[in-house]
């Protein structure tokens, strides 16, 4: 068995965190590969080296002295060294970032420092061999992942390695110009050196116990999800949950390999298993509630408008005319409803609204804003009956006035939209009717 582990930047932040991570990977053989984020906060005051390293290097775009700032990230790394026991030194691998930076190297290269030092401290640690993200990880020319190549030149350099570390977030152009992923880019990596190497496990270790139910800042405690479908994750994801890069998703889903999300300072929990499809029944009837705040809504009416070949079609071409996004859909006999991020449609609403005269002579047009969506996910909707009864009740109960309600024709998703200051109250609500109530 095959497993490819990844730890983010809080469980590698100090070297106590570290000793932490050596354990976990020593304590299952299978966990082969292995790919590090940069270090991240020690305390909640500290500084990302990250960011450390964004910040000297903009004194270097300047022409400044940076040397102050890069002998502070110098003694970042020193400290973990000393923490682990390790002979390591860092000298030569700071001088030459040194040089880089002076010659202007890009951002791109200045940030990729941090995971690329962090992952010669763990290979040294684990005694594994080091492979450097810049030789196997490939962008093209205009800066856009290179798929194919990278699947390639992993396999090829994995192939014959028992065990080995690969920095996550980075990889290069051919030229051997550093690229990096958007932030977050290592759960990217780790899902990449998992399809390369046909793994039969992606474990993605941070500092929460998987995906929850619903966003703690506004339920208390809520409980984790045990296993969530892709389809479910993406559902929940569009919505703002997250505890995964987007784009690491999709290498390991074509693969068909699952992802295990766990807990670096609760290594005994189980954590969220992420699957293409299950037979195992959810524990509720729901899997998570997630949702977004700031939309508004557009409302074309107008009688026998089904009647119009082409009515939707050039209703839409406004607004993609303005270059303006549409988030959601909803529609009745004579109706028409478009939501949208109420900031991107506010310069630009008069525009929309004559545009919208000039295409189809509507009857009214109705604006509301300070929208919030929710979506409600769960394989185990489409096997309840009265799911969408108990969401109005308790709403209901709680005094939230229901803007909108949609399903999607999966059955997997129902959409509510309520008023921007009834959004916590929304989900609290809807957690204990679903939850709460069912422990």
């Amino acid at each position: 068995m095959i497993k490819v582990v990844k730890f983010g930047g809080s469980s590698l932040a100090s070297a106590e965190q570290f000793k932490k991570v050596g354990k976990i990977i020593k304590k299952d053989e299978d966990r082969r590969f292995v790919i590090p984020s940069a270090p991240g906060k020690r305390f909640p005051d500290d500084t990302k080296v990250t960011d450390m390293l964004y910040s000297c290097y903009g004194q270097a775009m300047v022409e400044n002295d940076f040397d102050k700032q890069l002998e502070q990230i110098k003694e970042r790394y020193n400290e973990i060294i000393a923490g682990l026991g390790l002979s390591l030194k860092l000298d030569q691998e700071f001088k030459v970032i040194k040089e880089n930076f002076s010659k202007k190297a890009g951002r791109g290269y200045a940030a990729s420092r941090g995971e690329y030092l962090n992952g010669i401290i763990m290979a040294n640690y684990l005694g594994y061999d080091f492979v450097d993200a810049a030789e196997v990880i490939r962008f093209k020319e205009d800066k856009s992942f290179d798929a194919k190549t990278t699947n390639t030149l992993l396999a090829e350099c994995l192939k014959g390695k028992k065990n080995a570390v690969i920095p996550g977030f980075y990889g290069a152009r051919e030229d051997g110009k550093v690229v990096t992923f958007s932030r977050g880019g290592s759960d990217v990596t780790g899902s990449l050196v998992a399809r390369a190497v046909f793994a039969d496990m992606y474990e993605n270790w941070t500092d929460v116990s998987g995906f929850l139910v619903s966003d703690p800042r506004v339920v208390n405690n809520p409980k984790a999800i045990e296993v969530i479908t892709y389809r479910e994750l993406r559902e929940l994801s569009y919505m703002g949950a997250s505890v995964l890069h987007e784009e690491a998703i999709f290498p390991v889903r074509k693969e068909g390999i699952p992802i295990n999300i766990r807990n670096t300072n609760c290594p005994e929990d189980k954590g969220t298993l992420i699957v293409e499809g299950t037979t195992r029944k959810p524990r509720f009837t729901i899997t998570g509630i997630a949702g977004k705040k700031d939309f508004a809504s557009i409302t074309v009416e107008k009688a026998m408008m089904n009647n119009e070949i082409g009515f939707c079609r050039k209703i839409l071409e406004v607004f993609e005319n303005n270059g303006i996004s549409i988030e959601h859909m909803p529609s009745g006999i004579d109706t028409m409803t478009i939501f949208v991020h109420q900031d991107e449609f506010a310069e630009k609403e008069q525009k929309v609204i004559a545009g919208i005269h000039r295409a189809v002579e509507p009857d009214l047009i109705e604006l509301e804003s300070d929208l919030a969506l929710i979506a409600i996910v769960g394989r185990g909707m489409k096997a309840t009956r009265g799911t969408s009864g108990r969401i109005f009740s308790a709403l209901a109960h709680a005094n939230v006035n229901v803007r909108m309600i949609d399903q999607g024709s999966s059955e997997l998703n129902i959409i509510v939209g309520v008023r921007n200051h009834d959004f916590e109250n929304a989900i609290r609500a809807i957690y204990d009717i679903f939850v709460t109530i069912q422990i």
